[in-house]
């Protein structure tokens, strides 16, 4: 038996995963949501932090009685150490290089996006996929990141296209706060764009981009999305707030609008990315905005025309969790990395 703990806690979830390098399997996870947040629209650093400090002992214990097995049966211990925030990443590491020290054992730093970017190899049950080849295109979307990366073995991945400015997740969030909803906003505005059967009713504008460029951009969606609201009477410019104009109908028309907006830049960028990388035999779709299924149906549309395959992460690991920091803390282990007690966090 040779079981891997680890770590999550980049941001505002605690979670933790144990993963059984000989099964090739996780073997139990536990993610403790905090929501303390949702009262001021967005995540608060140490609000984070603090809860962080109250709860990672206990998701240890639960994921270890989960997994019925001890710190004595440990081959190692992983935390995430970048990015994120730092005072939430110090109470995750600090733990895990805890239970190295006190049991003896070998530690692993994993970066979060790696995490991610490798969590399309997890199933539904925690076994390893093994039906996914390289090299193919991974898409990293959540609140805090937006990237599209060329994936050509474990470990070994280049970044190609990353946001200008802000994340895809964010702008959910934050165009949800606009028309009068509460943080967080993803899963509100595909339920609303559904009602209105995914209709473009607005057509707000897409990203205009030169060949070779992969790069994405939502401030300007954003922005845009505030002026046709100001403009149409729906929104009061000066304030932000919603004026009795904005009706429900119109909250439904805009989420549409804007989820046909988003898929459309997704689709277009992995179709030139595909055009510039014809050596790719997949493509994955992983982070927190990969559980929306209307992005997920464009993708694999786009995939079935294109001849090759969508792997989307199952929706527990596509947002944070523990068990992509497990199984990426499990290949690193195989190859032998270890890394010292005096590694640090980065933001």
């Amino acid at each position: 038996m040779a079981l891997i703990l680890a770590i999550e806690s980049s941001c505002d979830d605690m979670s933790v995963a144990v993963f059984d390098t000989v099964a090739q399997k996780i073997r139990a996870y536990h993610t403790y949501s905090q929501k303390s947040h949702e009262l001021y629209g967005g995540v608060v650093p140490e609000l984070a932090s603090r809860e962080h400090l109250e709860k990672v002992g206990l998701v240890v214990d639960i994921v270890m009685q989960q997994a019925a097995c001890s710190f004595a049966d440990l081959a190692a211990v992983a935390a995430t150490n970048k990015p994120g925030l730092a005072g939430s990443l110090l109470v995750g590491l600090c733990y895990a290089k805890g239970i190295a020290w006190a049991r003896g054992i070998p530690f692993l730093a994993i970066d979060h996006l790696e995490g991610h970017i490798f969590s399309a190899f997890l199933e539904t049950d925690g076994s390893v996929r093994t039906t996914l080849t390289f090299p193919h295109l991974c898409l990293t979307a959540s609140g805090g990141h937006t990237a599209l990366y060329l994936v050509k073995d474990f470990g070994a991945f280049t970044l190609i296209g990353s946001t200008r400015d802000d994340a895809a997740g964010e702008a959910f969030d934050k165009i949800a706060k606009l028309i009068g909803f509460s943080y967080p906003g993803g899963a509100t505005i595909e339920r609303l764009a559904r009602e209105a059967h995914f209709e473009d009713v607005f057509k707000y504008p897409r990203t205009k981009h030169t060949p070779g460029d992969f790069s994405f951009s939502f401030s300007g969606l954003k922005t845009a999305v505030l002026y046709d609201l100001a403009k149409r009477g729906y929104v009061d410019l000066a304030t932000g707030n919603a004026t009795p104009a904005l009706t429900e109908e119109v909250q439904r028309h805009v989420a549409s609008s804007l989820l046909a907006c988003i898929g459309d830049i997704l689709v277009k960028t992995f179709s030139r990315a595909l055009d510039a990388y014809p050596e790719v035999t997949a493509l994955t779709f992983v982070g927190g905005v990969a559980c929306n299924k209307y992005l997920r149906q464009r993708l694999e549309a786009l995939a079935t025309t294109r001849g090759i395959t969508l792997h989307i992460s199952p929706p527990a690991f596509c947002t944070d969790n523990g068990a992509m920091i497990a199984f990426v803390a499990g290949y690193r282990f195989a190859r032998g990395e270890r890394c010292a007690l005096s590694i640090d966090v980065f933001e």
